[in-house]
């Protein structure tokens, strides 16, 4: 398994805020402009833009300027990083727990046995 531990450690940082969450599900739908993401926020737009930047240091948005406005979007692949990450630990996980059933499995036969 590649060493994400950087990557990884980074993004869930990020996505350990619930504001920050909040603007990821937000920009599932699309790319917006920063105005847009702040607006239901109930804080100034300097506090907003530090949850954006965030965010982008850790590669899970992008931002770009258009005229007067800054647009921000998603990065899928930083999100398959976690994914994958997630997915290897599930699978690892699973296979302890079905040797675990099995083990049990194997005792309580013999003490029905032993009986």
């Amino acid at each position: 398994m590649p060493n994400y531990s950087t990557s990884l450690d980074l993004a869930f940082h990020a996505l350990s805020d619930p504001t920050r969450r909040a603007v990821v599900s937000r920009l599932v739908e699309g790319e917006l402009p920063v105005t847009a993401l702040a607006e239901p926020f109930d804080m100034a737009l300097p506090s907003f833009t530090q949850h954006l930047k965030v965010l982008e240091d850790c590669g899970l948005i992008v931002s770009e300027k258009r005229g007067r406005s800054r647009w921000c979007r998603l990065v899928p692949q930083r999100f398959d990083e976690a994914a994958d990450w997630m997915m290897a630990e599930r699978e690892r996980w699973s296979g302890r727990l079905d040797r675990l059933e099995a083990y049990l499995d194997n005792k309580q036969k013999g003490e029905k046995t032993n009986a």
